[in-house]
This record gives C-alpha cells, sequence and structure tokens, in this order.
C-alpha cells in the first residue's frame, strides 16, 4: 500500500478534514486526520494496519508483542499485532500518573516488541509509551504508526515506521498564521466534526 493509498483511505472515509483544529498536543493545525473515522470500520481498519504490518516486518524482522498507547493506538496496536501473528498488550494511565503497563501485561525476556501508534505529531505519547517499557525484560526494538505528521523530523530514540509520512505545520496558540486564526478553532472530541 502506497503513501497515495493510504490517504485515499482518510478520504474516503471522511478522516482528513480541514478548517483549524487544535490538536491533543496543544498546537493549532490546519489539518486533522481523524482516525476514528478509519477504526469505525473493521475491513478499511485491517488493510491499513495490515500495510502498517507489512513495513515493520521488513524493517524490523519478527515481532512477538505489539504494545500501544491507550486509548488512541489500541484499536490500531491490536490490528497491527493481528496481522504479525504477535500479541497485542497496551500501557494505560491512573490519573495524574504516567503510563504504565497494567493487567498483568508485560513483555517477557527474549521478545522482540515494537510501539504502534495510530497518528505521530510531536512524539510526546509515544515517548511517554516507550519511557513505560524500559524496564521490561524483553527488547522494544522500534516503532511504527500509520501518519507522521511531522515530516519525518520526531526523534522517539528508536527507529520509526509511517505507512505516510507528512510535513503539516502546526502552531502555538501565540504563533497562528493571519489564514488560520481567522477560522473559529475546534477541538476534536468537543463535538462531532465534520465527516466524523
Amino acid at each position: 500500500m502506497t503513501s497515495d493509498d493510504v490517504l485515499a483511505e482518510f478520504r474516503s472515509a471522511g478522516a482528513l478534514l480541514e478548517g483549524h483544529f487544535v490538536l491533543s498536543s496543544g498546537l493549532h493545525s490546519a489539518v486533522f486526520l481523524q482516525k476514528m473515522a478509519i477504526f469505525t470500520d473493521p475491513v478499511r481498519t485491517a488493510r491499513v494496519c495490515g500495510a502498517l504490518a507489512e513495513r515493520i516486518a521488513d524493517r524490523f524482522g519478527q515481532v512477538d508483542y505489539v504494545v500501544s498507547p491507550a486509548i488512541g493506538g489500541i484499536v490500531p496496536g491490536y490490528e497491527t499485532a493481528r496481522a504479525l501473528g504477535a500479541k497485542a498488550i497496551f500501557v494505560e494511565r491512573d490519573p495524574g500518573k504516567p503510563f504504565s503497563l497494567r493487567r498483568g501485561f508485560q513483555i517477557p525476556k527474549g521478545a522482540r516488541a515494537v510501539m504502534v501508534e495510530d497518528i505521530v505529531t510531536t512524539g510526546l505519547s509515544s515517548r511517554e509509551c516507550l519511557a513505560a517499557l524500559t524496564s521490561e525484560p524483553g527488547e522494544v526494538v522500534g516503532a511504527a504508526c500509520l501518519i507522521d505528521r511531522s515530516g519525518g523530523k520526531v526523534d522517539l530514540g528508536l527507529p520509526l515506521v509511517a505507512l505516510v509520512t507528512l510535513d503539516i505545520p502546526n502552531y502555538p496558540a501565540d504563533q497562528l498564521p493571519p489564514e488560520l486564526a481567522a477560522i473559529p478553532a475546534v477541538k476534536p472530541g468537543s463535538r462531532a466534526l465534520p465527516g466524523a
């Protein structure tokens, strides 16, 4: 699956939105990728995550575990793990605490793991997820995501494989370009978005 094929999946699902959005990082953007519009369709999800699994296998070889950050990474993590024939686990937070493996999840000694995210913008949640895995006996060999919005600039401390790499500008609230500032901002999740 090419980058154009993946973006066509997002467009046809109504998951590639334009306007003025406040991202979970607090940055503002003229483009929002409503990944849940992809994940509500199991067939579409299987297609894009299957393609991600192929890229992971090509780059990292055998993978025994796929670890994702809750909540947004659970669906693509699970489906990618299924395509790889790996186990799917996730990190989660107690309020006010960092990510951790809970529910008896672990990466045993000798196991190879990859962290899978949906969309990477600044890499903050990915780095927090990876930090939660440093004390595991198994080896985390890399990271993967459906879309890297950073244009390939994000540094996770491990190799990152992405189905699509886009350079979508993001702005702090006090540095908006005039054309973006003229559009009322929408915080995804605060109300229904077009196409959602």
